[in-house]
Protein backbone atom coordinates (compact mmCIF):
# COMPACT_ATOMS: atom_id res chain seq x y z
CA UNK A 1 0.00 0.00 0.00
CA UNK A 2 1.24 3.51 -0.78
CA UNK A 3 2.86 5.45 2.08
CA UNK A 4 0.44 8.39 1.80
CA UNK A 5 -2.56 6.05 1.96
CA UNK A 6 -1.39 4.26 5.11
CA UNK A 7 -0.45 7.60 6.68
CA UNK A 8 -3.99 8.85 5.95
CA UNK A 9 -5.49 5.70 7.51
CA UNK A 10 -3.26 6.13 10.57
CA UNK A 11 -4.10 9.81 11.05
CA UNK A 12 -7.82 9.28 10.42
CA UNK A 13 -7.76 6.60 13.11
CA UNK A 14 -6.00 8.94 15.54
CA UNK A 15 -8.56 11.68 14.93
CA UNK A 16 -11.52 9.31 15.42
CA UNK A 17 -9.94 7.65 18.45
CA UNK A 18 -8.82 10.74 20.36
CA UNK A 19 -11.76 12.85 19.23
CA UNK A 20 -14.31 10.37 20.52
CA UNK A 21 -12.50 9.84 23.81
CA UNK A 22 -12.40 13.56 24.57
CA UNK A 23 -15.89 14.43 23.30
CA UNK A 24 -17.48 11.45 25.07
CA UNK A 25 -15.94 12.50 28.39
CA UNK A 26 -17.40 15.98 27.98
CA UNK A 27 -20.96 15.07 27.03
CA UNK A 28 -21.14 12.12 29.46
CA UNK A 29 -20.00 14.39 32.31
CA UNK A 30 -22.57 17.01 31.31
CA UNK A 31 -25.29 14.35 31.24
CA UNK A 32 -24.28 13.18 34.73
CA UNK A 33 -24.47 16.75 36.03
CA UNK A 34 -28.17 16.92 35.11
CA UNK A 35 -28.89 14.20 37.71
CA UNK A 36 -31.77 13.16 35.40
CA UNK A 37 -31.86 9.35 35.14
CA UNK A 38 -33.43 9.45 31.66
CA UNK A 39 -30.68 11.72 30.31
CA UNK A 40 -28.01 9.69 32.08
CA UNK A 41 -29.35 6.37 30.76
CA UNK A 42 -29.39 7.79 27.22
CA UNK A 43 -25.82 9.07 27.60
CA UNK A 44 -24.59 5.75 29.04
CA UNK A 45 -26.13 3.84 26.16
CA UNK A 46 -24.52 6.17 23.62
CA UNK A 47 -21.11 5.94 25.32
CA UNK A 48 -21.18 2.22 24.58
CA UNK A 49 -22.39 2.71 20.99
CA UNK A 50 -19.87 5.44 20.16
CA UNK A 51 -17.04 3.53 21.81
CA UNK A 52 -17.58 0.72 19.34
CA UNK A 53 -18.31 2.96 16.36
CA UNK A 54 -15.52 5.49 16.84
CA UNK A 55 -13.07 4.52 19.58
CA UNK A 56 -12.64 0.87 18.61
CA UNK A 57 -12.81 1.62 14.87
CA UNK A 58 -10.36 4.50 15.29
CA UNK A 59 -8.00 2.29 17.30
CA UNK A 60 -8.16 -0.36 14.58
CA UNK A 61 -7.27 2.24 11.94
CA UNK A 62 -4.39 3.50 14.11
CA UNK A 63 -2.99 -0.03 14.34
CA UNK A 64 -3.55 -0.85 10.65
CA UNK A 65 -2.04 2.45 9.54
CA UNK A 66 0.80 2.18 12.05
CA UNK A 67 1.77 -1.29 10.88
CA UNK A 68 1.55 -0.08 7.29
CA UNK A 69 3.76 2.92 8.03
CA UNK A 70 6.21 0.71 9.90
CA UNK A 71 6.60 -1.58 6.89
CA UNK A 72 6.48 1.17 4.27
CA UNK A 73 9.15 3.18 6.06
CA UNK A 74 11.44 0.24 6.77
CA UNK A 75 11.59 1.35 10.38
CA UNK A 76 13.26 -0.60 13.17
CA UNK A 77 11.91 -0.38 16.72
CA UNK A 78 15.44 -0.58 18.08
CA UNK A 79 16.28 2.60 16.14
CA UNK A 80 13.03 4.34 17.09
CA UNK A 81 12.54 4.76 20.84
CA UNK A 82 9.70 7.20 20.15
CA UNK A 83 7.79 4.39 18.43
CA UNK A 84 8.43 2.01 21.30
CA UNK A 85 7.17 4.59 23.81
CA UNK A 86 4.16 5.50 21.68
CA UNK A 87 3.18 1.87 21.12
CA UNK A 88 3.62 1.13 24.84
CA UNK A 89 1.37 4.01 25.88
CA UNK A 90 -1.23 3.04 23.27
CA UNK A 91 -1.19 -0.56 24.52
CA UNK A 92 -1.62 0.59 28.13
CA UNK A 93 -4.60 2.73 27.08
CA UNK A 94 -6.13 -0.25 25.28
CA UNK A 95 -5.75 -2.49 28.34
CA UNK A 96 -7.21 0.20 30.59
CA UNK A 97 -10.19 0.58 28.25
CA UNK A 98 -10.80 -3.16 27.80
CA UNK A 99 -10.27 -4.21 31.42
CA UNK A 100 -11.47 -1.11 33.28
CA UNK A 101 -13.57 1.35 31.34
CA UNK A 102 -15.58 -0.92 29.06
CA UNK A 103 -16.91 -3.23 31.81
CA UNK A 104 -17.57 -0.19 34.03
CA UNK A 105 -19.46 1.59 31.25
CA UNK A 106 -21.62 -1.46 30.61
CA UNK A 107 -22.35 -1.74 34.34
CA UNK A 108 -23.21 1.97 34.58
CA UNK A 109 -25.51 1.62 31.59
CA UNK A 110 -27.35 -1.27 33.28
CA UNK A 111 -27.71 0.73 36.52
CA UNK A 112 -29.09 3.73 34.62
CA UNK A 113 -31.52 1.61 32.58
CA UNK A 114 -32.81 -0.12 35.73
CA UNK A 115 -33.22 3.24 37.46
CA UNK A 116 -35.31 4.58 34.58
CA UNK A 117 -37.33 1.36 34.33
CA UNK A 118 -38.11 1.57 38.05
CA UNK A 119 -39.29 5.16 37.65
CA UNK A 120 -36.74 6.46 40.14
CA UNK A 121 -36.10 10.22 40.19
CA UNK A 122 -32.46 9.97 41.27
CA UNK A 123 -29.53 7.78 40.44
CA UNK A 124 -28.42 5.31 43.13
CA UNK A 125 -25.24 5.80 45.15
CA UNK A 126 -23.64 2.86 43.32
CA UNK A 127 -23.84 4.83 40.07
CA UNK A 128 -22.21 7.88 41.65
CA UNK A 129 -19.33 5.71 42.89
CA UNK A 130 -18.92 4.31 39.37
CA UNK A 131 -18.81 7.85 37.94
CA UNK A 132 -15.87 8.71 40.19
CA UNK A 133 -13.95 5.61 39.12
CA UNK A 134 -14.92 6.17 35.45
CA UNK A 135 -13.56 9.71 35.67
CA UNK A 136 -10.23 8.60 37.15
CA UNK A 137 -9.79 5.74 34.66
CA UNK A 138 -11.01 7.97 31.83
CA UNK A 139 -8.44 10.66 32.57
CA UNK A 140 -5.68 8.05 32.50
CA UNK A 141 -7.10 6.46 29.34
CA UNK A 142 -7.10 9.90 27.69
CA UNK A 143 -3.65 11.03 28.79
CA UNK A 144 -1.99 7.81 27.59
CA UNK A 145 -2.97 8.25 23.90
CA UNK A 146 -2.23 11.98 24.11
CA UNK A 147 1.26 10.89 25.17
CA UNK A 148 1.30 8.48 22.24
CA UNK A 149 0.45 11.36 19.91
CA UNK A 150 3.31 13.39 21.37
CA UNK A 151 5.83 10.59 20.78
CA UNK A 152 4.58 10.05 17.22
CA UNK A 153 5.06 13.73 16.37
CA UNK A 154 8.05 14.80 18.48
CA UNK A 155 10.52 12.06 17.52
Amino acid sequence: MEYTTVKFIHLLGAVLFLGNIIVTAVWKSLADRTKNPVVIAFACRLVNVTDLAFTAFGAALVVIGGVGLFHAGGTSLSDSPHLTMGISLFAMAAVLWLVGLLPLQLYMSRIAAKTVAAGEATMPVAYDKCVKLWTILGIAATLLPVGTLWFMIAR
